[in-house]
């Protein structure tokens, strides 16, 4: 510049935009890998992850997604692309690492000549308890605030009542599992009013018994009396997030139905990417850079189905310095018109994003 920024002003440049609270690789990281059949540490992953969602990409039979937990306890397995109750699985993820996890003979994360990703995400050091009060379910919340993500285990007692989130500001997305029965994955995406179910393709649907009407507060969610949110003395599984300036964005978007697509500002450049259609039928989507590494991404895995990660021209992202950028026209992503809402962390912040 010329001249001096005016007073109480700054330059327009990159040294002059704010770091993010959270250095991304620090809570959140993902790795891929060979399955050996056998036992094997996956390492590289930075930090000890506390929530690992394993897929198998490659190789052989498909499998289902696998979600496991600090919380309730490596071996203990729940899948994103089925309604099934918490099952135990020895040769499942067995270990949680200080770079990493350890993964048994199981197939569906540790085939051989598989190839496996693993989304890691970083909750809290410990967990806090909370008791039963009227309603309000007891449990334990196992909170980052500072990456805004947290693990929450309650059980139910089958009238509205709250539960503790532990994140210090209202969570934006809620996925929420019943352990004890097979039952549908409760998704929350910042409407009261409605909810989507992780587990399958159905469109936003209306119903006050999932979260009675009422939006989260900065210290507790609201769940109502449908089973799949609260039955009495079911126990119950929440994994809570909300945005974290520069690290990561929940939000929604319109679809312009172009293959010069819309335009989704993040502030960062997205590692990961979830894209659901809210108004009809449509898979989860899941983009990421590390199946992805240079532009254009078209590499799908569907969170609610169990299907080999897929290149379709049709589902075209790009992944820029501050945001995403649809590149073609499919209903799945990118509709006239219609809402999608998405879930982004970051690669790298804006501020040290260079192109790809």
């Amino acid at each position: 510049f010329v001249y001096e920024p005016p007073s109480g002003h700054l330059a327009m440049c990159t040294n002059n935009l704010t770091d993010s609270a959270v250095t991304p690789s620090d809570a959140f990281s993902i790795v891929t890998y060979t399955g050996d059949g056998s036992s094997q540490a996956i390492t590289g992953v930075g930090f000890q992850p506390d929530f690992v969602w394993i897929k198998k990409i490659a190789g052989g039979t498909v499998r289902n997604h696998i979600l496991t937990d600090v919380v309730r306890g490596a071996t203990t397995c729940l899948s994103s692309s089925l309604a099934d109750a918490d099952f135990d699985n020895a040769n499942g993820l067995t270990a949680f690492g200080t770079d990493g996890f350890t993964v048994g003979s199981y197939d569906s994360v540790n085939e051989d000549s598989g190839t496996y990703i693993a989304y890691c995400w970083k909750a809290g050091s410990g967990n806090t308890a909370f008791t039963e009060s009227g309603n309000n379910p007891a449990g334990t919340h196992n909170a980052n605030q500072a990456a805004g993500f947290s693990i929450v285990s309650y059980t139910g007692t089958g009238a509205a009542g709250t539960v503790s989130h532990g994140l210090g500001a209202a969570p934006e997305l809620m996925y929420i599992k019943n352990r004890d029965v097979n039952d549908a994955w409760a998704v929350y995406y910042g409407d009261n009013t409605d909810y989507m179910i992780l587990n399958t393709t159905a469109a936003t649907a209306d119903s006050a018994n999932w979260w009675n009407d009422t939006s989260p507060t900065s210290s507790v969610f609201t769940v109502a009396t449908d089973h799949s949110v609260n039955a009495d003395g079911e126990k119950y599984i929440a994994y809570c997030w909300r945005s974290i300036e520069g690290y990561s964005k929940i939000g929604s978007y319109t679809g312009n139905g172009n293959a010069t697509g819309t335009f989704v500002y993040t502030g960062f450049r997205p590692a990961y990417i979830l894209i659901k259609k809210t108004g009809a039928v449509s898979h989860w989507q899941i983009h990421d850079t590390t199946r992805d590494p240079v532009n254009v991404m078209q590499g799908q895995i569907h969170a609610n189905a169990t299907d080999h990660s897929v290149d379709n021209a049709a589902y075209y992202v790009d992944s820029l310095s501050n945001g995403f950028k649809l590149r073609m026209s499919h209903a799945g992503q990118n509709e006239n018109a219609e809402n999608y809402i998405y879930v982004a962390y970051a690669e790298t912040q804006q501020k040290y994003s260079n192109a790809r």
